[in-house]
C-alpha cells in the first residue's frame, strides 16, 4: 500500500530535474507485449473473492480470486488482436508499434494496484525530465465493471491518463469535474435507465420491483431508472439492493420482498454474478411467475445457465450494446496457445480447463499430461463463440479509438495542432494529457460502417437491441433481438419493436399484467388511495350526470346541459327529449278523442243542418247553435296544437286560440242563457225587451266578449309570448320541451277571462231553472257549465303538480273533458229528439214542458510547504483546514503540471484551527488524561481540492529522516470543514487505516463505512439535517418548495436525499436550482425561476463560500415575497448580514449545530500575537489585514507593532457571541486525546478495554488509534455526550434558529426551537414557547407555501398526471355525496335517507314530506273540512227542527238524516289524509273513504229509487212501495256498503295500505307517504264507488220528468254530475301529481264531491224552510199551487 502515496506524491515534484523511484511492489502483467507506445488494460480473468474485512493489523495482501471469466479473457484477446491488426496496418500510425500491458485481478482494492502500476511502471528509478517514459501506459482500457473503474478514474485523472471503458455504464462517470479522463465505448445508463423506462411504459407495466447490486454501477443506474420510470407514470412498488458478498440475511429479505409483493415484474440493475445469486435462491424456494427485466450487465450473458435457478430467467427482457462482427478475431481466438505467452499462469489454468489436461512437471492424478498439440480449432466454447460480439466489439472499438488519437498527434503539422499557438506533441516525450486533449476529438467510421466518436462527457452514441431470453434446444440460453432503441432518433422513434414473437417470463402465453390498480375503464374515474403510490388507485363510478371516455381518467366530466351519461356512463348522448307526441299512446289517445270530439261535432252540425227548420233548432236559436258548434270544433281542434315538438308558433298558437275559442265557445252559451231569458221576459205582456237582444246584439255580445280575449292574447303575445322551453330543471336525465309560458299574469288573465264567463253563464243558466221544461235549455247549459267549473277547478292543482308532459295531458284532458261537457250537454239531448223522437220536434210539443244535461516507505518528492501550525510532541495530530479560501487554477491547456494558488482568508478557518491548538495545550495541562504524554500538532492550510489532498498527504508522510525513515507522523487527522475534501482524502487515507475526523462534513455519503472506513466526525450528518428540515416543513404545512444547491457533494447528496425523504412525507419540490461560481448564467436562471415559482418556501442547500458568492448576487437582484430556509453549513453566520441583504435574509430559519460554552477559548483566541506563530505569514497578513498596518515600511498604512488588541476588531475571527462548529472541532480534538488514552493504558501486561497487549507512546500506530476511536465515550465539560455510532456518526442535536434583523443591516440570530435524535419520535422536534418569530417575505404570519390550497371539505382531491402529488385539482363532491375531511381523495355517498348539506361535508337528514296541519296547504284543507263538516251539521240541525214539515218528510228524512251523517264522515275522513303517515292512518284513511262514500251514494241511490217508487205508487193499483219501504230501504243501505266493507276488509287482509317513505322521486326530499299496498284493492274500492255513482245519476236522470215542486232528482243528477266530473278529473291529476299533491288532489276531490253533494241536495231544501215556508206546505208539495214565475 505505500505504493499508493507514490502516485499522489508525483504530483507534488519540485521544480528542476527530479528522480522517480518505485517504492513499494508492483505485480507484474498477466499478458505483456513491448512497443513504442504501450496500451495498458485491466481485466478481471478469475471473479469470486472471499469476504475480508481488513483489522488493519497488517497491510493488505492481494486476494485470491477463485472462478473463471472466460468473457474477460476474450475481452483481452480481442484488445490483443485489435493492437496486432493495427500494428499490420502500414496507414494507422506507421513507424510505430504499439505494445500492452493486461493485468488480470479482481476486488477494487487490487485492481486500484493494477492501476497504479499500469501509472508507474515496473521499473524502481527512472533518471529522466518526468516520470511518463514509455514504461507508463499512454491509455487503459478497462474496467467491466463501474465500481473499479470510478475508483481508477478518479486516481488515474489527476495524472491525466486516459481510461477508455467498454463497460462501465454508470452514468455517474459523466461528471467531467470528478473524471475528466474517461471515456467509454459502450452508453451511459443514462440511456440504458430511459429504454427500460420506455419499455415497461410500452407494455403497460406501471407497478414493478426493483433490485439493484450494492455498487455505484447498481445504484446509480436505479437510481436514474426510477426517476425516468416515474417520469413515464411508472411505479416502484419496492427498491432493494444487495451485494454478492453481503450479508445473507439482505438476499432473504430481499427473496421475501418479493414473495409477498403484487407487481410481477422485476427491474434488475446488476452484474451476472447476483443475478444468479439471486436466482438460485427464488428456485429454491419455488417462486416462479416473475417477468424480469434486466440491464446490460447479465442479460446476454453466457454464464447464466451455470446458475441452479437459471430457468426462472427465461423469458427475461433487457437491452444490450448492439451486435458487431470483427473478421479475424475468430481465427486469432483458436490460435491461442499458452507457448505466445509463457509468462501467464492463467493462460495455463485456463488451458488445462479447457483440455482437461496438466501442462505441469507431472501429470495430476485425475488428469493427464498435456500433450502441447491441443488445439481450440474444433472446440466450442463461450471463448471461440464470435456470433454476439456486443461488448467484446467494445472492446475493439476503445482499441482504435486510442489508436485514431495516437494516429492523429503523429500526424500533427506545425501550426495546425490544438496546443498554444497552433503546437504540436513532441512524438518522442508524448504526454498523457496530449493524448487526451486527441482522444476528445476521434471521430472515425469502423469497417461495419459504425460512426464512433465522444460526447462532451466522453459517452458513445447510445444504440441498444432488446434481447429475449430464451432456452436452446442444447440447454443453454440464447438472446434473440425483438427491438431496437437509438437515443439519437425522435422520441417517438427511439424505441421500436420488430416482428418477433416474444417469450415470456413464468411461462406466461400473453403479456404479462404488472399494475398495482386494474385500468379503470370508462364510466369511472381513478381515486388516489392515501398513503399509495400514485399507480394505486380506486376505480369510482362517476357521479350521474357525469363521464369518462378514456381510461384511467382522473376525474369525471359533467355533460354538457342538453346531454346525459349512457348506461355505461363513457359517453355523453343527448338527452331524451320528452313531450307529448303523436307516437307515443297517450298522444295517440289524445289525438283521437280530438279528432272523435271534431267528428261528433260535424255530425251535429249536419244534423242541425238538416234539420235547420225544424222548431226544435229554430226555438233554441240556431244561429247561435251553430256558432257555438263551429267554436267547439275549434275547441277540439285547438287541443291537437298541444301535441307534437313544441316550436316557436305552436307555443304561441295553443295557448291562444285555446283561450279564443273557449271564449268564443262560452261568449256563444252565454249568449244562448241570455236568449232564454229575453225570450222568456219577451212573452210577459207589453214586453219588448227582444228588441234590445235581438240577433244583431246576439252577434255583437259574442264578438265583444270575444275580443276582449284578443285583447288580452295581442297583449301577452306582445310583450312576453310563449316560447319554445327546454326544461332540464325537473329531471335530470331529460330534457322536458315544453312551451314556457312566458308571461304567467297573461296565462292566468286568458284562464281566467273564460272562468269569468263560464261563472256569469252559470249563474244566468241557474236563473233560468224555473223556465218550461219542453222549451227551456238553461238546464242543459247548467249542467255543462257545471262540469266545465268543476273540470277547470280541479285543473289548476292538476296542472302545478304534474311534471312534464303530464301537465300537457292534463291541460288537453280539461279541453277535451269541458267540450265533450259542453257538447253532450247542449246537444245530445235534441239530436235525441231531433233523430230519435221527431215526434216531440214541433212547435205545440215544445211549447209545453220539457229540458235536457268530463432518490513505507517515507521519500517525500514534490512541493511542501503547506503546515502553518505545528509543535512537536510524543503523540502529533494533524489537522487540514482552508484558512486561505479561494483558488485560482492557472488553465495551460494541459501543455504544462496543472498550477493553482490561493487568495483570500477564511477567518472562521482561522478559529478552528487555533481551537486545535487551544485544545491540544488544554489537554497537555490535564494531568489525568494522557498523564506523562505530550500530544503535538501538524495543521496545514489549503485551497482548493487539489491543494488540500496535498496537504493531507503530507500531513498523513510525516517529515523525511534518513536516520529514522517516517517521523512525527500523525496518528490522526482533522478535517476538513468541506464534504467533498472529506471525501477525497478519506479515500486516500482510508487504505492506510488512519483515522480521519471532521468538525463540518455533513454529508450522509460518508457514513458508508466500505467506502470511507476510517471516517468520523463530531458535526451530525446531513441524513438528521434533513429530517429535521422535513419535520420543520411539516409543522408549519410547507407542502411546496424550491431548492436552490450548490454544485459539490455537501450540496448534491443533501438535495438528492431532501427529496427522496420529501416525496415519502408528502412534500414537494417545485424546483431544483443548482448554481455554479463559475457560471454567471446559473444565477440569472435561478433567480428567474425563483422569481416566477408559486412557492413561497425556498431551500438555499449550499456550503459557507457558496452562499456568499449566492447572496452576493442575489442582492443585486429584487425577489421578495419568500421564506428562506437556510442549511446548517451558513445558517448562524451572522457575518452574511447587511442592509442590502434584509430583503432576503429577514426571517430566515434553519438548523444549527447548537451552542456551546469553552471556558477560556476566547481569551486565547483573542490573546494571539503574531509573535505567538513567527515562522506564519498568514499571522501576520491577518493582523496587517485586521489593524491596517504593514510589517514592511509603507508609504500608505502605519507599521505594526503586534501589540494591538484584537477585541477591537470585528471578523469571523473575533466573534465570540457563540461556539457552534468550533465546539464541534474542540470536541474532535478530545475524541482523538481519549481514543489515545484508552489505547496507551496498561493493567496486568494488557490493555483494559481490548485485551490486547500493551501498547508504549512510542509504537502507536494509526490503526490502533482507530480501534479505539469507535469506542470513544465520554462527555465534555459542557455536559456533552461525545461518542460515534457503527458509521462514525455522532448524536444528532440542532438549535432551530430564527434571523431577527435591524433596518441597519445587522441580526440576531435567535434560537427558536430544537431538534434532538435521541429523543422519542414525537419529542425530536420542538419549538420553544413564547418566542416571537420573524417570517422571511415580509410576512405577518405564518406563509403558506401550498402547490395548490387543501380541497377543504365537501370537495375531492383528483390527482393530476402531469404534475407532482401537491399539484392536485379540487372538484366539488357531485350530487349526493360529501367529504368531511380536507384533502379527501373521494366523495363518500351519502345514505339513502341522508342528503349533503349546503357545504356538502355532512350528511343531514332528508325532509320529509307529507301534508301537515301547519303549512298552508293543508291549514287551508282542513279550514275546508271543518266547514264542510260545520255545514252538514248545521243541515242536521235544520232538517231536525223542521222535521215535521212536509218538504223533509217528502224527501224522505230518515235517508236524510243518515245522508247528512254519512256527509259528516266524508269531511272527517278527508282529515286521515292530513299529518305524518302511520300504519294506522294509511289503513284507516282509504278504507274510511271508501266505506263512507259508499254509504253517502248508497242513501242518494236510496233517495231516487224512493222518488221513483213515490211516483211509481201513485198510479192506480200500484203497490210498489211495499216493495221499497223503510226496511228495504235500511237493508239496500246496508247491503250496498257491507260490499264496500268487505272489499276493505279483502284489501287489509290480503295488503294493505303502509306508511312509505318515497325516496325515488325527490333526491333532495322523502316523501312520506301511505303506499297501497295492494293497487287493485285501491281501484276496487273506488271502482264500487264510481259504479254506485254512475247508477244513482242514471236513476236520477230517469226522475227527471216527475213532479217539480216534489221532486228532488233533478239536484241528485246536479250532485251526481259534479261527482262524477270530480272523480273522472281526479284519476288523470292522482295518476301525474308527485309526492303531497297526490294527497291533496285526493282531499279536493273528496272535499269538492262531498260539497256537491251538500249543495245540490240540502241547499234548496233548507232555502226553501228558512226563507220560504210557505212553500213548505203539502199541498204544494203536491203542485196544487201554480208556479211563480221569474
Amino acid at each position: 500500500m505505500p505504493l499508493l502515496k507514490l502516485v499522489f506524491l508525483v504530483l507534488i515534484m519540485r521544480r528542476g530535474d527530479s528522480v522517480c523511484r518505485l517504492l513499494g511492489w508492483a505485480e507484474p502483467p498477466e499478458l505483456y507485449q513491448d512497443g513504442n507506445l504501450i496500451l495498458g488494460g485491466i481485466f478481471s480473468f478469475r471473479t469470486g473473492q472471499d469476504g475480508v474485512i481488513n483489522t488493519f493489523q497488517e497491510v493488505p495482501q492481494v486476494r485470491t480470486c477463485k472462478n473463471f471469466n472466460v468473457r474477460e479473457f476474450k475481452f483481452a484477446q480481442t484488445m490483443i488482436f485489435a493492437i496486432n491488426e493495427i500494428n499490420r496496418n502500414p496507414e494507422m500510425l506507421p513507424d510505430v508499434k504499439l505494445g500492452y500491458k493486461i493485468y488480470d485481478t479482481c476486488g477494487t482494492m487490487d485492481i486500484l494496484r493494477d492501476a497504479l502500476a499500469l501509472m508507474s511502471g515496473q521499473k524502481r528509478e527512472i533518471s529522466e525530465h518526468n516520470c511518463t517514459e514509455r514504461d507508463t501506459v499512454q491509455a487503459i482500457i478497462g474496467h467491466s465493471g463501474s465500481r473499479p473503474t470510478i475508483a481508477i478514474a478518479q486516481i488515474v485523472g489527476r495524472f491525466h491518463i486516459p481510461v477508455v471503458s467498454h463497460f462501465a455504464t454508470c452514468a455517474c462517470l459523466n461528471n467531467r469535474k470528478e473524471y475528466p479522463t474517461f471515456f467509454r465505448t459502450i452508453p451511459s445508463d443514462l440511456y440504458q435507465s430511459k429504454a427500460l423506462a420506455q419499455l415497461v411504459k410500452h407494455f403497460g407495466w406501471t407497478w414493478i420491483g426493483a433490485i439493484a447490486v450494492e455498487n455505484e454501477y447498481g445504484l446509480n443506474g436505479m437510481a436514474a431508472f426510477i426517476h425516468a420510470a416515474q417520469e413515464n407514470g411508472v411505479c416502484i412498488e419496492y427498491s432493494e439492493s444487495f451485494s454478492q458478498t453481503g450479508p445473507a440475511h439482505r438476499l432473504q429479505r430481499i427473496v421475501e420482498t418479493i414473495k409477498q409483493s403484487t407487481s410481477t415484474v422485476i427491474m434488475a440493475f446488476m452484474s451476472h454474478r447476483e443475478i444468479k445469486v439471486l436466482a438460485t435462491e427464488l428456485y429454491k424456494q419455488n417462486i416462479t411467475g416473475l417477468q424480469w427485466v434486466g440491464s446490460d450487465a447479465w442479460i446476454t450473458d453466457h454464464s447464466l445457465t451455470d446458475s441452479q435457478g437459471h430457468s426462472i430467467l427465461v423469458g427475461s427482457l433487457g437491452f444490450t450494446v448492439t451486435r458487431g462482427w470483427i473478421p479475424g478475431l475468430d481465427k486469432h481466438l483458436r490460435e491461442v496457445h499458452p507457448s505466445q505467452f509463457p509468462d501467464s499462469q492463467f493462460v495455463k489454468d485456463f488451458w488445462e480447463d479447457v483440455f482437461d489436461c496438466s501442462l505441469k512437471g507431472t501429470a495430476g492424478v485425475q488428469r493427464k499430461k498435456c500433450s502441447g498439440f491441443e488445439s481450440l480449432q474444433d472446440i466450442e466454447s463461450q471463448f471461440t463463440d464470435v456470433s454476439a460480439l456486443r461488448f467484446t466489439n467494445n472492446v475493439y472499438k476503445s482499441v482504435y479509438a486510442v489508436a485514431h488519437a495516437l494516429h492523429k498527434l503523429f500526424k500533427c503539422e506545425d501550426g495546425q495542432g490544438p496546443f498554444s499557438s497552433g503546437g504540436c506533441a513532441d512524438t518522442k516525450h508524448i504526454q498523457q494529457w496530449q493524448v487526451l486533449q486527441y482522444l476528445s476529438t476521434v471521430n472515425f467510421t469502423t469497417k461495419e460502417g459504425e460512426q464512433i466518436y465522444f460526447d462532451s462527457n466522453g459517452d458513445s452514441p447510445a444504440r441498444y437491441e432488446l434481447v429475449n431470453l430464451r432456452r436452446t434446444n442444447t440447454g443453454t440460453m440464447e438472446g434473440v433481438t425483438v427491438g431496437f432503441y437509438d437515443a439519437s432518433l425522435p422520441e417517438s422513434r427511439q424505441f421500436i419493436m420488430n416482428n418477433v414473437s416474444v417469450v415470456w417470463g413464468g411461462g406466461q402465453t400473453k403479456v404479462p399484467v404488472s399494475v398495482c390498480s386494474e385500468s379503470c375503464p370508462s364510466g369511472t374515474h381513478m381515486a388516489l388511495q392515501k398513503g399509495k403510490p400514485i399507480c394505486c388507485y380506486d376505480c369510482v363510478p362517476c357521479p350521474s350526470g357525469e363521464i369518462s371516455n378514456l381510461t384511467n381518467s382522473i376525474h369525471c366530466m359533467k355533460c354538457p346541459m342538453e346531454y346525459w351519461p349512457n348506461t355505461h356512463r363513457d359517453a355523453c348522448i343527448p338527452k331524451t327529449i320528452e313531450f307529448l307526441a303523436y307516437g307515443e299512446i297517450m298522444g295517440s289517445l289524445l289525438a283521437l278523442f280530438s279528432l272523435l270530439g271534431v267528428f261528433l261535432t260535424v255530425i251535429t252540425t249536419l244534423v242541425f243542418y238538416c234539420h235547420k227548420e225544424t222548431p226544435l233548432v229554430r226555438a233554441n236559436n240556431s244561429e247561435l247553435s251553430f256558432l257555438l258548434l263551429f267554436s267547439l270544433t275549434l275547441c277540439f281542434l285547438c287541443s291537437l296544437t298541444f301535441i307534437g315538438r313544441p316550436s316557436e308558433w305552436s307555443c304561441m298558437l295553443r295557448h291562444t286560440v285555446f283561450g279564443i275559442t273557449f271564449v268564443l265557445c262560452i261568449s256563444c252559451v252565454l249568449g244562448k242563457t241570455i236568449v232564454v231569458l229575453m225570450a222568456f221576459r219577451a212573452t210577459l205582456p207589453g214586453s219588448n225587451v227582444m228588441k234590445w237582444f235581438g240577433p244583431a246584439q246576439q252577434r255583437l255580445s259574442v264578438l265583444a266578449f270575444t275580443l276582449i280575449q284578443v285583447l288580452i292574447c295581442i297583449v301577452w303575445l306582445t310583450i312576453d309570448p310563449p316560447f319554445p322551453f327546454k326544461n332540464f330543471l325537473h329531471f335530470k336525465e331529460k330534457i322536458i320541451f315544453e312551451c314556457a309560458l312566458g308571461s304567467a299574469i297573461g296565462f292566468w288573465a286568458v284562464l281566467g277571462y273564460i272562468a269569468l264567463l263560464a261563472m256569469l253563464c252559470f249563474i244566468l243558466a241557474f236563473l233560468a231553472r224555473k223556465l218550461p221544461d219542453n222549451f227551456n235549455e238553461a238546464k242543459f247549459i247548467t249542467f255543462s257549465m257545471l262540469i266545465f267549473c268543476a273540470v277547470w277547478i280541479t285543473f289548476i292543482p292538476a296542472y302545478v303538480s304534474s311534471p312534464g308532459k303530464f301537465s300537457v295531458a292534463v291541460e288537453i284532458f280539461a279541453i277535451l273533458a269541458s267540450s265533450y261537457g259542453l257538447l253532450f250537454c247542449i246537444f245530445l239531448p235534441k239530436c235525441y229528439i231531433i233523430l230519435l223522437k221527431p215526434e216531440q220536434n214541433t212547435k205545440k210539443h215544445l211549447m209545453g214542458k220539457t229540458t235536457e244535461s268530463e432518490n513505507q516507505t517515507c521519500k517525500v518528492i514534490g512541493q511542501t510547504g503547506f503546515m502553518e501550525f505545528s509543535k512537536d510532541g510524543d503523540l502529533t495530530i494533524g489537522g487540514v483546514f482552508s484558512i486561505t479560501g479561494t483558488r485560482k487554477l492557472e488553465d495551460n491547456g494541459y501543455q504544462a503540471v496543472p498550477y493553482s494558488y490561493c487568495t483570500k482568508r477564511n477567518d472562521r478557518e482561522l478559529k478552528f484551527a487555533r481551537t486545535v491548538v487551544f485544545t491540544v495545550e488544554e489537554i497537555n495541562r490535564n494531568t489525568e488524561l494522557l498523564p506523562g504524554v505530550t500530544l503535538g500538532y501538524e495543521l496545514y492550510n489549503g485551497c482548493g481540492s487539489e491543494n488540500l489532498l496535498r496537504a493531507a498527504i503530507e500531513a498523513v508522510n510525516g517529515e523525511e529522516s534518513k536516520e529514522q525513515g517516517c517521523k512525527n507522523r500523525i496518528q490522526a487527522l482533522l478535517g476538513h470543514s468541506s464534504s467533498g475534501v472529506s471525501e477525497y482524502i478519506n479515500k486516500i487515507i482510508g487504505p492506510f487505516s488512519i483515522p480521519q475526523i471532521s468538525h463540518l462534513s455533513t454529508c450522509a455519503c460518508l457514513s458508508d463505512k466500505k467506502l470511507y472506513p476510517t471516517f468520523f466526525r463530531t458535526v451530525p450528518s446531513d441524513r438528521f439535517q434533513i429530517i429535521a428540515l422535513l419535520q420543520l416543513m411539516k409543522h408549519f404545512g410547507w407542502r411546496w418548495v424550491g431548492i436552490v444547491y450548490s454544485v459539490s457533494l455537501y450540496a448534491t447528496q443533501a438535495t438528492a436525499e431532501f427529496t427522496k425523504e420529501a416525496k415519502k412525507e408528502g412534500i414537494c419540490t417545485e424546483y431544483r436550482q443548482s448554481i455554479s461560481r463559475s457560471s454567471i448564467s446559473t444565477f440569472e436562471a435561478t433567480a428567474e425561476t425563483i422569481r416566477n415559482s408559486s412557492s413561497k418556501v425556498v431551500l438555499l442547500f449550499m456550503s459557507l463560500s457558496y452562499t456568499k458568492v449566492f447572496l452576493t448576487r442575489m442582492e443585486k437582484i429584487n425577489i421578495t415575497g419568500k421564506q428562506w430556509v437556510g442549511s446548517e453549513s451558513w445558517i448562524t453566520q451572522a457575518d452574511l448580514a447587511s442592509a442590502s441583504r434584509k430583503s432576503i435574509l429577514q426571517g430566515a430559519m434553519g438548523f444549527a449545530i447548537p451552542e456551546a460554552s469553552i471556558p477560556g477559548l476566547a481569551g486565547f483566541l483573542l490573546n494571539l500575537k503574531p509573535s505567538d506563530e513567527p515562522e506564519s505569514s498568514l499571522i501576520r497578513a491577518f493582523w496587517e489585514d485586521a489593524f491596517h498596518c504593514s510589517f514592511s515600511p509603507s508609504n500608505t498604512s502605519t507599521m505594526c507593532n503586534g501589540t494591538e488588541d484584537l477585541t477591537t476588531v470585528s471578523n469571523d475571527y473575533t466573534d465570540m457571541k457563540e461556539f457552534r462548529a468550533v465546539n464541534n472541532v474542540y470536541k474532535a480534538v478530545y475524541a482523538v486525546a481519549h481514543a489515545l488514552h484508552t489505547l496507551l493504558q496498561c493493567k496486568s501486561g494488557s490493555n483494559p478495554t481490548t485485551g490486547k497487549h500493551c501498547v508504549s507512546r512510542t509504537d502507536v500506530h494509526p490503526k490502533q488509534v482507530l480501534e479505539h476511536l469507535r469506542l470513544v465515550n465520554f462527555t465534555t465539560q459542557d455536559g456533552d455526550k461525545v461518542l460515534f455510532d457503527e458509521n462514525g456518526d455522532t448524536v444528532a442535536q440542532y438549535d432551530l434558529v430564527n434571523w431577527q434583523m435591524s433596518e441597519d443591516g445587522s441580526v440576531d440570530i435567535v434560537n427558536i426551537g430544537c431538534y434532538d435524535s435521541s429523543s422519542p419520535e414525537r419529542k425530536k422536534f420542538k419549538l420553544n414557547d413564547n418566542i416571537k418569530i420573524i417570517w422571511g417575505g415580509n410576512h405577518s404570519e405564518i406563509p403558506m407555501s401550498v402547490c395548490r390550497e387543501p380541497c377543504p371539505p365537501g370537495t375531492r382531491k383528483a390527482l393530476n398526471k402531469r404534475k407532482p402529488v401537491c399539484c392536485f385539482d379540487c372538484f366539488e363532491c357531485p350530487e349526493g355525496t360529501i367529504s368531511n375531511q380536507t384533502n379527501s381523495p373521494d366523495c363518500l355517498i351519502c345514505p339513502p335517507e341522508f342528503w349533503p348539506n349546503k357545504n356538502k361535508d355532512q350528511c343531514l337528514p332528508k325532509p320529509t314530506e307529507y301534508i301537515s296541519y301547519k303549512e298552508i296547504m293543508g291549514a287551508l284543507l282542513t279550514g275546508f273540512c271543518c266547514l264542510g263538516v260545520f255545514l252538514s251539521l248545521l243541515t242536521s240541525i235544520i232538517f231536525l227542527v223542521h222535521k215535521e214539515t212536509p218538504i223533509v218528510k217528502a224527501n224522505n228524512s230518515e235517508l236524510s238524516f243518515l245522508l247528512l251523517f254519512s256527509l259528516k264522515l266524508c269531511f272527517l275522513c278527508s282529515l286521515t289524509f292530513i299529518g305524518r303517515p302511520s300504519e294506522w292512518s294509511c289503513m284507516l284513511r282509504h278504507t274510511a273513504f271508501g266505506i263512507t262514500f259508499v254509504l253517502c251514494i248508497s242513501c242518494v241511490l236510496g233517495k231516487t229509487i224512493v222518488v221513483l217508487m213515490a211516483f211509481r205508487a201513485t198510479l192506480p193499483g200500484s203497490n210498489v212501495m211495499k216493495w221499497f219501504g223503510p226496511a228495504q230501504q235500511r237493508l239496500s243501505v246496508l247491503a250496498f256498503t257491507l260490499i264496500q266493507v268487505l272489499i276493505c276488509i279483502l284489501w287489509l287482509t290480503i295488503n294493505p295500505p303502509f306508511p312509505n317513505r318515497n325516496m325515488k322521486y325527490y333526491k333532495e326530499k322523502i316523501i312520506l307517504e301511505c303506499a297501497l299496498g295492494s293497487a287493485i284493492g285501491f281501484w276496487a274500492v273506488l271502482g264500487y264507488i264510481g259504479l254506485l255513482a254512475l247508477m244513482c245519476f242514471m236513476l236520477a236522470f230517469l226522475a227527471r220528468k216527475l213532479p217539480d215542486s216534489f221532486n228532488e232528482a233533478k239536484f241528485i243528477t246536479f250532485s251526481m254530475l259534479i261527482f262524477c266530473a270530480v272523480w273522472i278529473t281526479f284519476i288523470p291529476a292522482y295518476v301525474s301529481s308527485p309526492g303531497k299533491f297526490t294527497v291533496a288532489v285526493e282531499i279536493f276531490a273528496i272535499l269538492a264531491s262531498s260539497f256537491g253533494l251538500l249543495i245540490c241536495i240540502f241547499v234548496p231544501k233548507c232555502y226553501i224552510m228558512i226563507f220560504k215556508p210557505e212553500l213548505n206546505s203539502k199541498k204544494h208539495m203536491m203542485g196544487k199551487v201554480p208556479s211563480r214565475t221569474l
